[in-house]
C-alpha cells in the first residue's frame, strides 16, 4: 500500500507530463490556427475531448451515471471564465513571444488571491496585498512597457490568466460535489456549443486534412495537462509542485527559439521570477498559516 506521506519523484514525473502537455498544445494551437480561429479551434478541441470523456467514463464505470450533477449554474459560470480564458491564451501565442505569453499567465495565482474575497469571501491582508504588488512589478518587467511595444497579445495573456483565475476558484467550489470526469464532461460540452455559436457568427471553417492530427493533439494535452497537474498535487503538497511548473518557462522559451525564431529575452525571465517568487511566498504563508491552525 502507498503511503500518505509525499511522493516528490511521482510528482515530479506527473509534472513533467504536464509540462509536455501544455507544449504541445501551444505548438499544435499555433500550427491550426495558420487556418481556423480560436473558436473554431475550442469547438473541435471540445468536440473530441467530450469524446474522450464520455469513453473513459463508460469504460471506467459501465454508466454515464460520474457525469450527472447538480450544480450545473456552477458548471456553467466556470466554463465561461475558462472559454474566455482559453480562446485569450490560444489567440496570445500567436502574437507574442510563447515565453512572455507563459510568464504572464504564472500571474494567475496572484488574480486568485485577489478575487477570492468576492468570491470565497476570505479577506485580504497586508501581506497578500505585498504579493500582488510584487506579481504586478513582474508583469511589467516582463512586457517591458515603454521599452518594446506593448500589443494585444500581453492584453490577452494578463486576461486569459484572469479566466483562468475565476476558472480555479469555481472549480473549488465544484470539486466539493462532482468527480473530475464530471467536471471535464461539462466543460467539453458546454464549450463546444460556445464554440461553434461564435463559429458560426464569425465564418465556420471546416478543417483541412492536415490540421486534423493537430486538433487531436489539442484535444488530448488539453485534458492530460489538467489531469497530469491535479494528479502531481494530490503526490505532493503545493509547496514541491510549485516550483516544478516553473520549469515549464525555459522549456517553453527553447521551444520559441528553435521553432520560431524568437528572441530570448532575459528579462522574460527575471519578470517571471519575481512572479513565482510572490506566488510561492503567498503559498509558503498559506501552509505556515494552517500549519500552525489546530
Amino acid at each position: 500500500m502507498e503511503s500518505d506521506q509525499a511522493q516528490p519523484v511521482k510528482a515530479a514525473l506527473w509534472m513533467c507530463g504536464a509540462i509536455a502537455s501544455f507544449s504541445l498544445m501551444a505548438v499544435a494551437g499555433r500550427t491550426v490556427q495558420t487556418e481556423l480561429s480560436s473558436f473554431e479551434l475550442m469547438f473541435w478541441r471540445s468536440l473530441l475531448g467530450m469524446v474522450i470523456v464520455l469513453t473513459i467514463a463508460r469504460w471506467q464505470t459501465g454508466s454515464l451515471a460520474t457525469i450527472r450533477t447538480n450544480h450545473w449554474e456552477l458548471h456553467l459560470t466556470r466554463n465561461v471564465f475558462h472559454f474566455f480564458g482559453q480562446n485569450l491564451w490560444f489567440y496570445g501565442i500567436t502574437v507574442i513571444p510563447l515565453s512572455q505569453l507563459v510568464a504572464l499567465e504564472f500571474t494567475m495565482p496572484i488574480w486568485v488571491l485577489l478575487m477570492a474575497p468576492f468570491f470565497l469571501g476570505e479577506r485580504w491582508t497586508a501581506k497578500r496585498l505585498v504579493v500582488a504588488l510584487l506579481g504586478f512589478i513582474g508583469v511589467l518587467i516582463v512586457a517591458q512597457p515603454g521599452v518594446q511595444p506593448l500589443n494585444s497579445g500581453h492584453l490577452a495573456g494578463i486576461f486569459a490568466a484572469i479566466g483562468f483565475a475565476v476558472n480555479l476558484i469555481f472549480t473549488r467550489k465544484i470539486m466539493r460535489f462532482d468527480a473530475v470526469l464530471c467536471v471535464l464532461f461539462w466543460m467539453t460540452f458546454s464549450q463546444m456549443f460556445m464554440g461553434l455559436g461564435l463559429s458560426l457568427a464569425t465564418g465556420f471553417t471546416v478543417p483541412s486534412t492536415e490540421m486534423v492530427p493537430w486538433l487531436i493533439v489539442i484535444a488530448i494535452t488539453g485534458l492530460s495537462a489538467h489531469y497530469s497537474l491535479t494528479s502531481a498535487l494530490g503526490m505532493a503538497p503545493a509547496m514541491l509542485v510549485a516550483p516544478m511548473e516553473f520549469a515549464r518557462l525555459p522549456i517553453i522559451a527553447m521551444i520559441g527559439v528553435f521553432l520560431y525564431a524568437e528572441p530570448l529575452d532575459p528579462m522574460v525571465f527575471v519578470g517571471a521570477a519575481v512572479i513565482f517568487s510572490a506566488n510561492f511566498w503567498n503559498l509558503r504563508s498559506n501552509q505556515s498559516r494552517g500549519a500552525n491552525t489546530p
